[in-house]
């Protein structure tokens, strides 16, 4: 742990309410609508337990549609977790306003809940990581990425990105390029968005089946 206020860095978390029908749309199909629901909650408490874990810095958890639901309400049992509601916007506003928003000088790191390949040890290295680079991302296996720091906000990065594509990673790249920005890359990690993510998380992790098992499935 550093206690070196001034080398702190925000963790900020986005995140769906796990409810049913607005959370996991792509496995709805495969899990059905409560049960896309249920893993969307699992990765949720992941994703924050994670984030306390690595102790960079203060969490913030920016829900949407508001941070009334009770399970994220309960991720504050895992520590000192700030609870803020989502701006409106696309995905590269609500990043920028995470950024804004956030209370270290040294930057700040941002990820949603679909990679629970990210372990408190990687985020770690990515704050090590800023110290010595204006950005830091985790590559995604499907074209996007996991997770962004960095060190101030810049709106210009996250404007004309088109998002939830296989272009995201590339057109970062050239946006960094352009802004003048010196960057890293760790190796790429894998998000459960479709089916056959699912099915490689639960080869690893076979009791999940019954937590997200829907009366027609079980």
């Amino acid at each position: 742990m550093n206690d070196d206020a001034s080398t702190r860095i925000e963790l900020a978390i986005l995140a769906k309410a796990p409810l049913p029908g607005l959370c996991k749309t792509r496995l709805i199909p495969h899990l059905g609508a409560a049960g896309a629901a249920a893993l969307q909650g699992w990765l949720l408490q992941r994703t924050v337990a994670t984030a306390v874990n690595a102790d960079i810095g203060p969490v913030s958890l920016w829900c949407a549609p508001d941070e009334t639901h009770p399970d994220f309400q309960r991720c504050r049992a895992f520590g000192d977790v700030r609870l803020l509601p989502q701006p409106q916007g696309d995905l590269g506003a609500r990043m920028h306003a995470a950024v804004a928003a956030a209370r270290t000088p040294a930057g700040t790191l941002i990820i949603g809940t679909d990679c629970p390949a990210l372990t408190p040890g990687l985020i770690r290295q990515v704050a090590d990581a800023l110290g010595r680079h204006d950005a830091v991302l985790v590559p995604a296996e499907d074209g996007g990425y996991v997770l962004v720091a960095l060190r101030r906000a810049d709106p210009r990065l996250f404007e004309a990105i088109d998002w939830s594509t296989d272009r995201v990673m590339a057109q970062t790249r050239l946006r960094l390029q352009t802004l003048g920005l010196d960057w890293h890359e760790t190796a790429p990690l894998w998000d459960v968005d479709r089916p056959a993510d699912f099915e490689r998380l639960t080869a690893g992790m076979p009791a999940l089946r019954a937590l997200v098992a829907t009366p027609e499935q079980a």
